[in-house]
């Protein structure tokens, strides 16, 4: 039992490390990447200070940073305002247009920062950082230098400080789209969800191979099955179907052994039946002959009734496809032909609404046919020999036999229905067992095996034989799954 677990157990255990691994790898990349970003913001921010302070006092730029003045025709073009038409710049055709104040208390003091960031992709929400009043003049240039650098972009800036010269200031070195790190959150999430995938579908197939094998195993009676079953998968579910092969083998011969057993038993009484039945002809009385005769024929009787319901546990007989319908009508065109009181009860037409149409409002009607064909997958000897039981049977204790067929989409249902039978519907389940028969039988034929072989002929066919209280007497309604 041990080494049995062990197998699934290391499974567990490989789902579980590649889980962790996998979850580890995601996180670090994921990290690793927002704190480069969180760097390069940073430095951004900073370069945002040392750029001010340059406009300011002439302060010369860090490294990375170039600020040089305009030529006198672009720094006319910038005092009117028209940074779209500086000369150089036709690549950078988005203009954002900012003034950052040195001191909100004196707006006209002249200590104003002028700027227009020319870009190659957008323009850039900058609204947020003026709406910053406890914030100051550098602060608000270093907020505008990290947002450029939150977007791939190569923006230039053209600032004046108060009322000096225009200055182009080129970062791109800095808070540019190629001096940003590789960002690789978006990769870390599609490799955890591949990772995910994988493991989730390792699990999915385990987990089918169990789903698959008890599917094959619980529609074994009704479609039939292979004399061995197999399966991939771990090795317990390997361990699980062996053990279920060799259950179904000793089954199988057990089964096969009785009905051998059985079938010798029927062979062997024929010769000293035969003899009775000779030496019975021999008795002058007619009254014990004929009683001794009816003897000797229920005892044979009984034995080929037991061996029709072993017969009926081998499920021999293969299934296929067969229209329920043609079998139900030729099986009480057979009764009635016999002269017995056996009727079919046709299914009430299904009525079909059409659609309308651009000549007639209304909308029509129509039926489907009454005899309509319903198919099923099945075994039909054993279908017959189930509604036989059951028409028999009706006939026996009600005098009278009704049938109906009722299908949907997934059961088919053959009511049998007899007339004013004196048992009840607890009566009548107990009779379900072998060999019971009922109280007002008297010297009727049968040995108590027909109910239950119609319960294990459903049973094999995915459906149930049950009985409930009709409008004059007791309906049997035999179940079975159509697919």
């Amino acid at each position: 039992m041990t080494v049995r677990a062990t197998r699934l157990r290391s499974l567990g255990w490989i789902w579980t490390c590649a889980a962790f691994t996998s979850g580890l790898l995601a996180a670090g990349l994921w990290f690793a990447s927002a704190r480069a970003w969180q760097e390069f913001q940073t430095r951004a921010y900073v370069a945002g200070f040392a750029v001010y302070e340059d406009l300011r006092i002439g302060k010369s730029p860090p490294s990375g940073i170039s600020i040089v003045p305009l030529p006198p025709k672009a720094a006319s073009l910038a005092d009117a305002g028209q940074f779209e038409q500086l000369p150089g710049f036709s690549d950078r055709s988005f203009v954002t247009n900012l003034s950052i104040l040195t001191d909100s208390s004196a707006p006209v003091s002249g200590r104003e920062l002028t700027l227009a960031v020319m870009s190659d992709r957008l323009v850039y929400p900058v609204s947020d950082i003026l709406s910053g009043i406890d914030q100051t003049g550098p602060e608000k240039m270093g907020n505008l230098t990290r947002l450029l650098a939150t977007y791939c972009s190569e923006p230039i800036l053209i600032a004046r400080y108060g009322r000096g010269a225009w200055q182009q200031v080129d970062g791109t070195d800095i808070w540019g789209c190629r001096a940003a790190p590789t960002d690789l959150r978006l990769p870390t999430i599609l490799v955890a969800i591949v990772a995910l995938a994988v493991i989730l579908t390792s699990v999915g197939n385990v987990s089918d191979s169990f789903t698959r094998f008890s599917t094959a195993l619980r529609d074994r009676k009704r479609r039939g099955g292979p004399n061995s079953y197999e399966a991939d998968g771990p090795a317990e579910l390997r361990d699980i179907v062996s053990a279920v092969n060799e259950h179904l083998d000793a089954e199988r011969m057990q089964l096969e052994k009785r009905a051998t057993v059985l079938s010798g038993v029927s062979h062997d009484l024929g010769t000293p039946a035969t003899r009775v039945r000779l030496r019975a002809a021999l008795i002058p009385d007619v009254e014990l002959r004929e009683k001794l005769e009816a003897d000797v024929d229920q005892m044979t009787g009984m034995i080929e009734s037991v061996l029709t319901y072993t017969r009926s546990e081998l499920s021999i007989e293969e299934p296929r496809q067969i229209s329920l319908t043609s079998l139900v009508e030729a099986l009480v065109a057979d009764y009635q032909d016999m002269g017995l009181p056996v009727t079919l009860k046709k299914l009430a037409p299904v009525a079909v609404q059409g659609g309308t149409s651009v000549f007639m409002s209304r909308r029509g009607h129509g039926s489907l046919p009454e005899t309509r064909r319903i198919l099923v997958v099945g075994r039909p000897i054993s279908l017959k020999r189930a509604l036989t039981n059951l028409i028999d049977n009706a006939l026996k204790y009600g005098r009278h036999a009704e049938v109906q067929l009722e299908t949907d989409a997934k059961i088919a249902t053959i009511t049998v229905e007899d007339k004013g039978a004196d048992l009840s519907v607890s009566d009548i389940e107990a009779l379900m067992a072998p060999f019971r028969r009922g109280s007002n039988s008297g010297s009727s034929d049968g040995f108590g095996l027909g109910l239950t072989i119609a319960a294990t002929i459903a049973e094999q066919h995915g459906g149930t034989l049950s009985f409930e209280a009709g409008e004059q007497g007791l309906r049997a309604r035999l179940q079975i799954t159509r697919q």
